[in-house]
């Protein structure tokens, strides 16, 4: 846990959080890292399933619930319902990304919780947004392939899906950009309203530089992994030591730079490469070339010399490559987190700067129930009608 700043954007925002996976919980976050409350209801006596992945998914609870409340509470169970109603009453936003319906199954659809509270704006993350489609069940990689978004990533015949959470994340997103859209308008008309971002739609949205190629071409599409370059160096190159790094030269005056610093005078005296355009007819040999360049060259002479040259570029990374990079970690940027367990982890902050702030962990991920207690009296229950929801087991106490 790390220091908590007050003057954060959402403060005074409550969102009820009722989420599981990626789109919902990655859409909590960031309002959460934003300053807004946020509280994640989840199920007793387990919470919420994500806890308990392994593999890839290890991550996604402690991720995307950095900075929440924990409510563990049966949302079944009939004695619950005040809490719940009162909880709503006294919130600005309601999230949810669980399967269309199921809300309305609960008694906590759109329709029905708006009535107790007109203010509220309610966030709905789904597969879809309205159209034929729209009852289906969606998952990250299955629009991935849906939108061509695979079939631009991988090789060709080989559709690939993107190797994170890209389009659940995106989504998030979305949802985000819309309560924000909703509150901007809660404030003129004093009304909140449904707000909804879907997956296939996010998806479409990040392929429509595509979409759009082919309606200006008339061509069809060609996957980004085969060279097919606007630009005449735009590729991986390695160093001495083996180190891939990818490195682009995507104007005349970036060209001129690169000859000059990586001493190569021939290159730029050639009449056949004084262009971009012809510098794309020639990449047969010179992107040979300029590999041959950059192999004589250690990975700290290449990193130095494309510095210098001002070109963009960049080493090819893993993951567990940006722990230590020095650019995230700057001035204790990349915080680290402590997992229910005890294991301890960095985190990337919040892609967002504003008026010299930052957003990341202020607050641990929580435990299953950590804030329970604290949660319903804070709606106005009473000590003992809280005691009674313990005693019966419908609200799990503080397990932290």
């Amino acid at each position: 846990m790390t220091d908590k700043p007050t003057n954060l954007p959402l403060s005074g925002i409550r969102v009820l959080e009722f989420s599981h996976a990626v789109m919902g919980p990655s859409a909590g976050m960031i309002m959460a890292d934003l300053g807004a409350t946020v509280t994640k209801i989840e199920p007793v006596p387990d919470g919420d399933r994500t806890r308990h992945l392994q593999g890839v998914g290890i991550s996604f609870f402690p991720l995307f619930c950095r900075n929440k409340q924990s409510l563990a509470i049966d949302l079944k169970a009939p004695g619950t319902r005040p809490a719940v109603e009162a909880l709503v009453r006294r919130s600005d936003v309601l999230m949810e990304n669980f399967a269309l319906g199921t809300m309305d199954r609960l008694g906590l659809g759109y329709d029905e919780l708006s009535g107790l509270n007109p203010g509220l704006i309610y966030l709905q993350l789904k597969g879809f947004l309205s159209g034929p489609y729209e009852e289906r069940r969606a998952l990250d990689e299955i629009v991935q392939m849906m939108s061509g978004l695979a079939y631009m990533t991988g090789p060709p015949g080989q559709p690939l899906r993107a190797g994170a959470s890209v389009v659940d994340i995106m989504g998030g997103m979305a949802g985000v950009i819309g309560v924000l859209a909703a509150l901007r308008e809660r404030d003129s008309t004093g009304k909140g309203q449904l707000v909804k971002a879907a997956l296939f739609e996010t998806a479409a949205f990040a392929v429509g530089q595509h979409i759009v190629q082919h309606g200006i071409t008339g061509q069809p599409l060609v996957p980004m992994s085969v060279p097919n370059r606007a630009w005449g160096i735009y590729d991986t190159f390695e160093s001495a030591e083996g180190k891939p790094m990818f490195v682009g030269v995507v104007t005349d005056t970036q060209w001129k730079k690169f000859c000059d610093v990586f001493e190569r005078p021939d290159l730029f005296a050639d009449e056949r490469l004084g262009s971009n355009g012809g510098r794309v007819e020639q990449r047969g040999w010179l992107i040979g070339t300029v590999a041959e360049t950059c192999k004589a060259l250690s990975t700290e002479e290449l990193l130095a010399k494309c510095d210098t040259a001002e070109l963009a570029f960049g080493p090819v990374n893993k993951p567990e490559d940006l722990l230590d990079d020095p650019h995230l970690n700057a001035n204790g940027q990349m915080r680290e987190m402590t997992i229910p367990g005890g294991a301890r982890a960095k985190t990337p902050r919040l892609p967002l700067e504003m008026g010299g702030r930052s957003f990341s962990v202020r607050e641990d991920p929580p435990a299953i129930g950590q804030h329970s207690r604290k949660i319903l009296a804070a709606a106005g229950l009473s000590a003992s009608d809280i005691d009674d929801l313990f005693a019966a087991g419908h609200v799990l106490e503080n397990e932290a």
